[in-house]
């Protein structure tokens, strides 16, 4: 049994049903916030072997869903729960009997996530599709990448984790809200397409403003910029500029040894020759030594920490951003709450009886 009392949300019982993709962020997330996550797994393709600490937090049944004695102790689990979060292929969960319609007949309070690339309708909904297609259709991975060659794949970061995962989360937690007052519950279809369409609604606003530039890499914040994108210091590796402000800006050019009045910060056709001064600059020295030249400067110059350097940031150690429960370094939960804070530990295999005697 994992302790839920714990968190913001300890109390509520959601079902995980075990899936790729986003659908393991999402449970972690919402057990990190003390929610009850019961996920159930598939006999023979358990994921988290692979990746333990994403599927913390959790207690685990194992069930056989083609097993129909095995499907409906499934079903007494949702008729407990507050929520439901599943992520299989379209029309699986039909097949299986595990459906919206019969979730909710057995449990009218039931708030349903239904978690895919595409969503549950549109010409694509019953598509092949990976989180780079479902980025690509949003328009965001168009705008990330350097101006010469294809798009950078941003990991699944944008598609999976922020598109889908994060707003499956929020469309839980939102949906069981409105269920505790109402006592109605619903289906939430969350797709990465959509989610992520959200996200760029700064830059849809803005090049419909015509204040964006539809080519990557020739605007302010996507490395068009020479004061805010990466450079390679002599040992090979990069810092981070993010000097938008002008204080910033002057701070930064001070640091490099360049004259303050040499550029017209928003002046575009000197960008070019301003991004030549500073990779130039940056060259001459190691990722290192900028750091200790531009410490307590706020020239908004930060070293660029690779996976295995980022735990052992001063920042991060201080903060308690990484800490390692089980042996292995892992990020901590977030955000931090004063009064109810969050908690990552370990997952715990349960039976379904013993989750339906906690349950009530």
């Amino acid at each position: 049994m994992v302790d839920s009392l714990h968190g913001p949300l300890a109390g509520v019982r959601i079902v995980e049903f075990d899936t790729a993709g986003p659908v393991p962020l999402a449970g972690m997330l919402l057990a990190d916030m003390g929610c009850d996550v019961v996920r159930i797994r598939r006999s023979g393709a358990d994921g988290s072997t692979i990746a333990p600490q994403l599927y913390r937090g959790r207690s685990e049944v194992t069930l056989d869903l083609t097993n129909v004695a095995d499907r409906e102790k499934a079903l007494m689990l949702v008729a407990r729960a507050d929520g439901v979060i599943e992520g299989f292929r379209r029309g699986l969960a039909d097949q299986l009997g595990l459906d919206a319609p019969r979730c909710l007949a057995a449990n009218p309070r039931l708030v349903y996530a239904k978690v895919s690339g595409w969503g549950q309708d549109g010409p694509l909904a019953g598509a092949a599709g990976n989180d780079i297609n479902h980025l690509a259709l949003s328009g965001a991975l168009h705008a990330i990448g350097g101006p010469a060659g294809p798009p950078a794949v941003p990991l699944n970061l944008i598609g999976e984790y922020a598109g889908a995962a994060m707003f499956a989360a929020l469309g839980l937690v939102s949906g069981i809200l409105s269920a505790q007052a109402t006592g109605r519950g619903q289906v939430i279809d969350v797709a990465q397409t959509d989610g992520v369409a959200s996200l760029m609604t700064l830059y849809y606003a803005l090049h419909g403003a015509g204040r964006w530039a539809d080519t990557r890499a020739s605007n302010l914040i996507d490395g068009g910029s020479p004061f805010y994108r990466c450079y390679a210091c002599a040992d090979g590796r990069h810092v981070a500029v993010g000097a938008l402000e002008p204080q910033s800006f002057a701070a930064l050019c001070e640091g490099l040894g360049i004259a303050r009045e040499r550029f017209e910060q928003y002046d575009r056709a000197s960008w070019n020759e301003m991004a030549e001064a500073f990779a130039e600059a940056f060259a001459t020295r190691s990722r290192e030594d900028w750091n200790e030249a531009f410490e307590g400067i706020d020239a908004c110059v930060t070293p660029v920490l690779s996976l295995a350097e980022a735990p052992h940031h001063p920042h991060n150690q201080a903060r308690e951003t990484f800490a390692a429960p089980e042996g292995v370094i892992q990020p901590m939960p977030a955000p931090r709450f004063s009064a109810s804070p969050a908690m990552a530990v370990p997952a715990a295999p349960e039976t379904v009886e013993q989750v339906l005697e906690r349950w009530g």
